[in-house]
């Protein structure tokens, strides 16, 4: 279930941090709309190197060096 608050719950940031925790972000709106999202730093980590690898591989798709399905078989991506 995800976890939604209002941006005013940060009054007590205490307690919003006590429920980020893996794979379970805490999401924050902003006058009933999603604004933030508050991640663990480890989920942080292997989103950001997610992303360079698709990069990669996107720019490697390109310029031919390899398909991107054959690297996703490879990769296990």
């Amino acid at each position: 279930m995800m976890n939604i608050k209002p941006i005013s719950d940060l009054r007590n940031y205490n307690q919003v941090l006590k429920e980020v925790t893996n794979d379970q972000p805490v999401f924050l709106t902003k006058n009933g709309r999603g604004k933030y999202a508050v991640i663990d730093i480890e989920d942080y980590d292997r989103l950001k190197a997610s992303l360079e690898i698709l990069e990669q591989l996107k720019k490697a798709e390109t310029s031919g060096t390899i398909d991107l399905a054959t690297a996703r078989e490879r990769f296990h991506v």
